[in-house]
């Protein structure tokens, strides 16, 4: 072992710099081994994948040693919650425990930062469509005065999610660059020069992915001085890089540039063209497409070849647009931003004619999108893709997506010597790491497990039902919610109901608000969509009887620690849906090339994303809980060995008695009477 393996063990010791600042550290050696195979993967460059079982300390476990390198560190999170968490306690924290003061930053995408540019223009314009847009676009003006960083999560007073910020920041199509004249105050700008200088940076990794993909200078300018690139939640790189390594056309983007077109053509060239009308004519495109897609879903090739009015109302657009650039084209020399607009006329021009020519002029011809970048010396083979249509209430979007990114990411892998490093409690299956490897090219990398510490056996039990059937049965949804009632009145609630669709959400509510209308009790039932999600958990946690009902959103990156969730029930096995466009693609493609796309993908799919919604349940050493999946195949059908191998070691059961003593046993007074639980210290 190097001496700087050493510090990094010693740092996990008894006696260690960890233990000797934290009140109630207790060693682990599953920690201490993780973060020994991350310092050794450091100091050689090498590819690590780490699966690290709930309560190991996987984030403490990369931080030692990713401080100690002396190098710069990028880490890429899953989600904004760990994000914050590392930036607020557990970097701090560790940097305090070693004695060191590095220099941290985050990198967000560039949606995030106030842009005084378009803030200002809009101010001057003054178009709103909402009459409280002016006044919470004045309160972002008064913010961006005396912030340092820009970063719209800081603004007082303005929700992150406020429709207004589309006027007070910038997307990568509308940015002027160094063009703007406010290039030298661009809260951009200077989060990037901030990031070149840190130790440590912290992304996501959409932005990760997106930045590579589209090769901007953010991520991908930090690449070259990295000494280590650290994924946590790593489970999830495979879709976002499949989202960002593709291609997409959104009618949200049309609309967006056809209402700079009224503003910016108004401003700079009012006798250029008749702006108004040209982006009317735009938009009015754009809504007889919405209108043709039908209601919400995602449609492959032929279903949108079998529709009569969508190539119709395709090809609407692209004579509106056509007519709309050919007169930015006349007054692009007129203003930098006339530039930029009919730049962007023609970038989404080209997007929208390559997708009309691969599916409405040939339908059901495979197509290919390239934009996966690379030197002009080794460029790269393009990429196969399926095409579909993605409907949703308020935008229809073309997208293109890449059957995989294993070549794309590996070309990025083969770089500058760096080690990387990729890390989640979730990505095996049946201990085995091909889908997860096969998925980004990563086949040469080193794989390690550390199984959880937690007492499993003992703590948790695993029940699956007999008499709820399979999930196409009739009456599932009402044999589950019978199924389930009685468990939810012995535990007092405090049980998450984790759905596999929306419609299932809605249907399990409905049936646990009738009983709980007819029957009486204490219980109270939290439904997904009632409320935003945080407000939904703060209730949860602080509710005597709660009962939450949800979807994807609560499946993971939720931490519930203590008895106050100590039932969780999951409907069904969570396969994708067979009609999604991708998913058939990938089935397709599979079988063409005589695989067995069930054993190699959608088995895989689902095992990752019930290991992800039982991880739910047991947070810390002290939880104690019962796991219910609705779903029979779970145990009566060959592949259900699999999924349960990929689970923690619970003890599992299929009598219903069984699970009330297993509740009975572990009864806790009501959450009023009960001392908080401490939190795990260091996530997963």
């Amino acid at each position: 072992m190097s001496g700087y393996a050493e510090a990094v063990a010693a740092a996990f010791g008894g006696d260690g710099a960890l233990g000797r600042a934290q009140t109630g550290f207790l060693p682990r050696p599953s920690q201490q081994s993780l973060a020994v195979a991350i310092a050794d993967a450091i100091a050689s460059c090498d590819c690590l994948i780490a699966e690290a079982g709930t309560g190991t300390g996987k984030t403490f476990a990369y931080l030692v040693p990713a401080l100690l390198a002396g190098g710069q560190v990028l880490i890429s999170t899953g989600t904004k919650t760990l994000q914050d968490q590392l930036l607020a306690r557990d970097l701090p924290t560790v940097a305090r425990a070693l004695g060191l003061n590095p220099r941290v930053a985050v990198l967000k995408g560039r949606a995030n930062y106030v842009c005084r540019h378009h803030l200002e223009r809009n101010l001057v314009d003054g178009r709103f469509e909402r009459r409280e847009d002016v006044a919470l676009l004045r309160r972002i003006e008064r913010f961006a005065a005396i912030t340092a960083s820009g970063d719209r999560a800081e603004a007082i007073g303005v929700a992150e999610d406020a429709p207004v910020w589309s006027m007070a920041t910038s997307t990568r199509e509308s940015c002027l660059g160094q063009e703007c004249p406010q290039w030298s105050e661009c809260f951009v700008v200077r989060a990037r020069q901030a990031a070149q200088h840190a130790d440590v940076v912290i992304v996501n990794h959409h932005l990760f992915c997106a930045d590579l993909a589209l090769r901007d200078e953010g991520v991908a300018e930090l690449l070259p001085s990295a000494q280590a690139v650290i994924f946590d939640e790593a489970h999830q790189l495979p879709s976002v890089a499949t989202r960002f390594f593709g291609a997409a056309l959104s009618t949200r983007q049309l609309v967006e540039w056809a209402r700079d077109l009224r503003r910016v053509g108004w401003a700079d060239a009012r006798d250029g063209a008749d702006w108004m009308a040209l982006g009317d004519g735009v938009e009015r495109a754009v809504r007889e497409l919405r209108m043709e897609a039908g209601g919400p879903g995602r449609l492959d090739q032929e279903r949108v070849a079998r529709i009569p009015g969508f190539g119709r109302a395709l090809d609407m657009i692209r004579v509106a647009l056509g007519s709309a650039q050919a007169a930015t084209a006349i007054s692009a020399e007129r203003s930098s931003d006339l530039e930029r607009l009919d730049q962007r006329a023609r970038e989404l021009s080209a997007a929208l004619d390559g997708w009309i020519k691969a599916v409405i002029a040939v339908p059901g011809q495979e197509e290919v999108v390239d934009r996966t970048g690379s030197d002009d010396d080794d460029e790269p083979a393009p990429l196969e893709a399926v095409r579909w249509v993605e409907v949703m209430s308020g935008a229809v979007t073309l997208h293109a997506t890449p059957l995989s990114v294993a070549g794309p990411f590996r070309r990025h892998l083969a770089g500058a010597p760096r080690a990387w490093i990729f890390v989640s409690a979730t990505l095996s299956v049946a201990g085995r790491f091909d889908h997860f490897q096969h998925a980004l090219g990563l086949e040469q990398a080193r794989t390690e497990r550390w199984e959880s510490p937690f007492d499993y056996a003992s703590n948790a039990l695993l029940y699956v039902p007999s008499g709820c059937g399979e999930p196409a049965a009739p009456g599932f949804a009402e044999s589950l919610a019978k199924e389930i009632w009685p468990l939810l009145l012995a535990n007092r609630g405090r049980a998450f109901v984790l759905c596999t669709s929306l419609r299932m959400v809605e249907r399990i509510a409905g049936l646990l608000g009738e009983r709980l209308a007819g029957e009486g009790g204490d219980l109270e039932l939290l439904v997904q969509g009632s409320a935003a999600r945080p407000e939904l958990l703060a209730k949860f946690r602080a509710a005597a009887a709660p009962v939450l009902i949800g979807s994807a959103s609560f499946w993971e990156g939720v931490d519930v620690v203590g008895d106050q969730l100590s039932l969780l029930v999951i409907d069904k096995l969570p396969f994708a849906p067979p009609d999604d466009p991708v998913i058939r693609a990938r089935i397709a493609a599979a079988r063409r090339e005589g695989r067995d796309p069930f054993r190699e993908h959608q088995l895989p799919e689902a095992a990752t994303a019930l290991q992800q919604g039982a991880g739910r349940l047991i947070r810390s050493e002290t939880d104690r809980g019962v796991l219910v999946v609705g779903d029979e195949r779970l145990a009566t059908r060959s592949y259900g060995r699999r999924l349960v191998a990929s689970l923690p070691p619970f003890r599992r059961t299929r009598e219903r008695a069984e699970v009330l003593e297993f509740i009975d046993s572990g009864t806790e007074p009501a959450v009023a009477d009960r001392p908080p639980m401490p939190a795990v210290p260091d996530g997963d």
